[in-house]
């Protein structure tokens, strides 16, 4: 099948330029500049006139749920959740039942992909202070990197010695993903929270309990260990300013900003509630300027959303009882396009940041920008006003913290590996994504 992708305005390796895309089967075969393409050439052509092109979004933080915990989500759901957001790649976090921490568990998440996700597909493997020796035999060709928790969040994958966080900094070779707050602390302030305020304490002490302090410590630590041993360091989901006097210095030690942390700040509590509650908390409206402004100076590498789902009876209560996390994936690159709109960033900046640089980050093969040769992984997407309902959202949970939201840009099309998975509201239920392949 030839499909050409008409009359739209591409957006791709710092450039804007109006043209035309060719694809043919699953590759970008032409890309053409003006109007200089001959429709008879295609089989279908798809009017994409007042549309952007963007390389299709290159999630690398999500957590799908899936062996273990499927009646949140499920790699099918938010794999579909994914498609209709105009992501065509996600790779899945370790904290599933069981952990990814074994080579059974890894090859088990593979096999789940490959028969039910709708989009690409890669999952991290889970370091523990008992895996280590694993690392050798982890195929880098297959997987993005290695995740370490040194923080406890959602799945209890603590690893806090100083022993065991040196043989994890000094073995891996793989990029490392680290998830940094200062446990200690955090439990510190939460049982003075407790005492002053009972077993549950409202959710406005959330980014109290889990502080600033306690990022800018762990993530401190992280980078001194990623200093002493030269490792490929990826701090996720940075959530203050101070964290970001660490980055921009070294080009092997980077940082993630996640869509939940650039779109909400601690004001949002009081009308969103415990929906916003995430690990690490969302913060102030300054960490949250501060965050912004780094996505265009190079302290921010990557941009995910961190999509984390629950049921909504889960999501009740306060620090304490409600779980922590949100499903975003199907709303975050539109959430960014309107950041453009607000001139926080460009265009060109956000397709850097939620596609070429995640493809170089982690050395995807052939993916994350619009280049003759490369998979055919696109996204259009077209100013058009449209608000969040319920109806709408893909995720298996059923709920969104960006319901009653309007949006000034939408999803139109997305296509994965050439098929059109996505296609003005038609979905192709029986398309199926790839596992990715990564260069070393």
């Amino acid at each position: 099948m030839r499909i050409l992708l008409s009359d739209a305005t591409i957006i791709n390796e710092e450039r804007r330029f109006r043209g035309s895309i060719g694809i043919e089967n699953d590759r970008i075969t032409e890309i053409y500049e003006g109007n200089n393409q001959s429709r008879s050439n295609y089989d279908r052509v798809v009017d994409a006139a007042g549309c952007f092109i963007l390389p299709g979004i290159i999630d690398t933080h999500v957590h799908f749920r899936e062996p273990g915990l499927t009646m949140k989500a499920d790699i099918e759901s938010e794999s579909r959740a994914a498609a209709y957001g105009g992501v065509t790649t996600f790779f899945d976090m370790p904290n599933t039942i069981p952990q990814t921490t074994t080579l059974e568990a890894l090859e088990d998440k593979f096999a789940r992909a490959a028969r039910s996700s709708h989009v690409n597909y890669s999952f991290f493997f889970g370091a523990t202070s008992e895996n280590v020796h694993l690392f050798p035999r982890l195929d880098a060709h297959r997987i993005p990197g290695i995740k370490l928790f040194m923080g406890a969040s959602t799945g209890n994958m603590l690893v806090e010695s100083q022993e065991q966080l040196e043989a994890i900094f000094k073995s891996v070779r793989l990029p490392l993903v680290v998830h940094c707050e200062d446990t200690a602390l955090i439990n510190h302030n939460m049982e003075r929270a407790k005492q002053q305020y009972g077993e549950d304490p409202d959710i406005c002490l959330h980014n109290h309990i889990r502080s600033a302090d306690a990022c800018f410590l762990s993530t401190c630590r992280a980078v001194e260990l990623a200093q002493a041993y030269g490792t490929s360091l990826h701090v996720a989901h940075l959530s203050t300013e101070r964290e970001l006097s660490l980055f921009g210095h070294h080009p092997h030690i980077t940082a993630e900003a996640v869509v939940a942390h650039l779109c909400f700040s601690e004001d949002d509590y009081k009308e969103k509630g415990s929906l916003i509650k995430c690990n690490p908390a969302i913060k102030s409206s300054t960490d949250r300027a501060a965050l912004r402004a780094a996505l265009s100076d190079g302290r921010i590498t990557t941009v995910g959303t961190d999509h984390a789902p629950h049921q909504l009876s889960e999501k009740q209560g306060g620090c304490a009882r409600a779980a922590s996390g949100m499903p975003m994936i199907q709303f975050s690159l539109v959430t960014m396009l309107e950041l453009v709109n607000d001139g926080v960033l460009t265009i060109e900046r956000l397709v850097q940041l939620m596609c070429h640089q995640p493809a170089q980050l982690f050395g995807v093969s052939e993916r994350g920008y619009i280049r003759k040769g490369y998979k055919a992984d696109l996204v259009v997407v077209r100013p058009e006003q449209w608000t969040v309902t319920e109806e709408c959202i893909q995720s298996k949970c059923g709920w969104s913290p960006m319901t009653g939201r309007a949006y000034r840009w939408k999803v139109k099309h997305t296509f994965c590996n050439g098929n059109h998975l996505f296609n003005d509201g038609q979905f192709d239920a029986k398309s199926r994504g790839e596992a990715v392949r990564f260069r070393t």
